[in-house]
């Protein structure tokens, strides 16, 4: 036999010897049944790697999955010494996490669906591993759910953030400034806080680097405590000082030189100097000495807690058999949920309302919701005798879905690349969510938004996502609306005095949605 063939028949076997007989069997197990809930949740797995690898946000969690080999690499042979016995309380953390997707496919939340996937795998873990190697293992574990994209939700809340310490800032150095919700006004020009210049970007990734730093480095809770709180601090304010720098230096060399400038060098070297910040400062008080263990098995196996968890045991075959009964029911129950459709008319418009009459469409600036997936759309203009004009859209849905998200990422009023973005809150209104919109102009509009779902009235995308949970739980079919009425600003016509009017001429919302889809 040729030197290179047997040399290559002989890994296998090395690979296998390096493995303790006590965790040869286990392994497979947990290999197997990882790869039948992969499958089973391959939509998921497909949109998350999709997210990590074209969205700029998300970039690092390519890192991840190698931070967390690298992580349980380190453990192994502490590990090792813990004995593996499967566990069916990990079971209950594997229906806990396919309810908590099935609760996501219900409301066609993709997050949600994201999360309880993730879950799934750790709750494996447990079950056919078992308490004692779960505990050895809990921060790869832990580190896994950085797996799951999150971020996104809180750039408009970052967004306000950053306008607030980038004017506060400019006041300090004696630059005149004006305020409008994310528009900040300077002799230089107008500015926008962008989606993009929020920091949520920086904000994710540094809060996954200090979560694996804290790990690593420090040992007492109280530094990781105030470590992370520094990675989450210093991001926020960092680029609170990034826009005034722009917005500084555009008053000096002009807004294109600015906007070159923050995109090359705040681009590329001023976040890594303020991760370079922090790791220094932090450096000196790192106390895990570098060739500490990251866990105790002794301490592990002495725990008096963990050794009554490890009596409640259950037969490996069945624990398999459990899981994968467990994720196929969910799968079924999402799947049929899936096809539930309400009836709806075959046609819809909009009606005529007191004192209003339809006028021609024809917006200041360009403005049409998105509400991708709905069964019908319709768009039109009212106005009155005393020359105040609204906008009106209307959207019905015969069911919620992936694609079909009444209350979707960039759904309803502010769609993205349309050339609007959001100022502010507007004036409250009953049963809805008021937003402020600026475009370039300026034109700046009102937009009151209102999500119908059986008897819920609401503004709330939290509770037209539950109401949507109830429906698909009990496998009842209602369809969802979305009523989005809205007006630009206008010289003596308010923007909010038109929509409240418009509304009260209408009579009550709820009702006066259901005519239009023809639904009650």
């Amino acid at each position: 036999m040729l030197p290179e063939l047997a040399l290559g028949k002989a890994r296998p076997s090395r690979l296998r010897d390096a493995l303790p007989e006590a965790w040869r069997a286990p392994l497979a197990r947990l290999a197997a049944s990882w790869i039948a809930l992969i499958v089973l949740c391959a939509d998921d797995w497909r949109d998350m790697a999709d997210q990590w690898w074209n969205s700029s946000t998300f970039n690092h969690i390519l890192l991840v999955p190698f931070i967390i080999g690298w992580l349980v690499t380190i453990r192994r042979h502490e590990v090792a010494r813990l004995p593996v016995s499967a566990w069916w309380p990990g079971l209950v953390l594997v229906g806990g996490a396919a309810f908590v997707w099935v609760l996501g496919s219900f409301a066609g939340l993709s997050v949600l669906r994201q999360l309880g996937a993730v879950v799934m795998l750790q709750g494996a873990v447990a079950a056919i591993l078992g308490p004692r190697v779960a505990a050895g293992l809990a921060f790869p574990l832990a580190y896994m759910l950085f797996l799951v994209p999150l971020g996104e939700e809180i750039v408009p809340q970052l967004q306000l953030v950053t306008a607030r310490l980038a004017v506060t800032l400019l006041d300090l150095t004696n630059i005149p400034a004006v305020l409008q919700g994310v528009f900040i006004t300077t002799p230089a020009g107008y500015f926008e806080v962008a989606e993009a210049c929020s920091g949520a970007k920086f904000l994710v990734a540094m809060i996954a680097l200090g979560a694996l730093v804290a790990n690593v480095c420090f040992v007492s809770p109280l530094r990781r405590c105030l470590f992370m709180a520094t990675c989450i601090v210093v991001p926020i304010v960092a680029n609170g000082i990034r826009a005034w720098g722009t917005i500084g230096i555009a008053e000096w060399r002009g807004i294109e030189f600015a906007s070159g400038f923050d995109h090359v060098l705040y681009g590329w070297f001023f976040f890594a100097f303020v991760i370079a910040l922090v790791m220094g400062l932090a450096w000196r008080y790192f106390d895990r000495a570098p060739t500490g263990h990251t866990i105790d098995a002794e301490r592990i196996m002495s725990s008096r807690p963990l050794s009554r968890l490890a009596e409640a045991t259950i037969g490996a075959g069945a624990a398999i058999g459990l899981i994968m009964l467990i994720a196929t029911a969910a799968f079924g129950w999402s799947t049929a949920a899936g096809r539930l459709a309400a009836k709806l008319p075959a046609q819809v418009d909009l009606p005529q309302v007191s004192g209003w009459h339809r006028v021609t469409y024809s917006p200041a600036y360009p403005w049409e919701p998105l509400h991708g997936g709905a069964d019908h759309r319709l768009l039109g203009s009212y106005a009155d005798t005393e020359g105040r004009r609204v906008e009106v859209s209307y959207a019905l849905y015969a069911s919620q879905g992936e694609g079909r998200e009444a209350g979707g990422f960039g759904q309803g009023a502010m769609p993205p690349d349309s050339g609007w973005a959001w100022r502010s809150p507007g004036p409250a209104i009953a049963g809805s969510i008021v937003q402020r919109l600026s475009a370039p102009g300026p034109v700046e509009r009102e937009a009151a938004t209102f999500y119908r779902s059986g008897s819920v009235l609401t503004g709330s995308n939290i509770r037209l996502k539950l109401a949507n949970i109830a429906d698909r739980l009990f496998l009842r079919a209602h369809p969802t609306a979305v009523l989005i009425v809205s007006a630009e600003e206008r010289e003596g016509a308010p923007a909010d005095e038109a929509i409240r009017r418009f509304l009260r001429a209408g009579g009550p919302t709820g009702p006066w949605m259901d005519r239009i889809g023809g639904t009650r």
